[in-house]
């Protein structure tokens, strides 16, 4: 018997999401939690066709079973050496890089603190980028993104204000 997938699929896609999750139901013997039309769509094309074409031989199986027991997972991220990241000192330095001078920032050797959700962070500028908990940064910014998970402007973090005009109009 063939089965033409194209019809099949055109089929699926003409479906509602309940309906595709009543036909899920059909194919797959479960529920499903999915309301993705798309996802549902794929998942029941797939399972119809490797029902039609029929699915993994016995050995096929078995050979998947040894490479899966035989990979090595990784089960926590990599430390800094495991990572290749050169150690100066106790600082991990990523990668070389210049910060423009800005007017801005106080003199290298100078810690910014700044308190941010009851812990005090602590800062020190360097000359060339931002030592934050052991890592150097190329920017504020990316200190503020390490402390506080989202875009923030580095200057604006710390409380480091535009240099005032001198002279002007009185």
């Amino acid at each position: 018997m063939t089965m033409n997938f194209n019809a099949m699929i055109a089929t699926l896609k003409g479906m509602t999401v309940r309906e595709l999750q009543d036909r899920y139901i059909e194919v797959f013997g479960e529920r499903t939690r999915s309301h993705h039309k798309q996802y549902l769509i794929k998942r029941i094309a797939w399972r119809l066709q490797a029902q039609h074409e029929g699915d993994l031989s016995v050995r096929a199986r078995r050979r998947a079973r040894e490479l899966a027991a035989d990979a090595d997972l990784r089960l926590r991220p990599p430390t800094v050496n495991e990572a290749n990241v050169p150690v100066k000192g106790d600082l991990v330095v990523r990668d070389k890089f210049d910060v423009p001078i800005d007017e801005r920032l106080p003199m290298p050797g100078t810690v910014l603190s700044r308190k941010y959700k009851g812990r005090v962070v602590l800062v020190q500028v360097l000359r060339r980028g931002f030592e934050y908990n052991g890592e150097v940064y190329r920017s504020l910014s990316a200190v503020a993104k390490a402390v506080t998970g989202g875009h923030w402007n580095g200057y604006r973090f710390f409380g480091l204000q535009p240099p005032t005009k001198k002279g002007g109009d009185s």
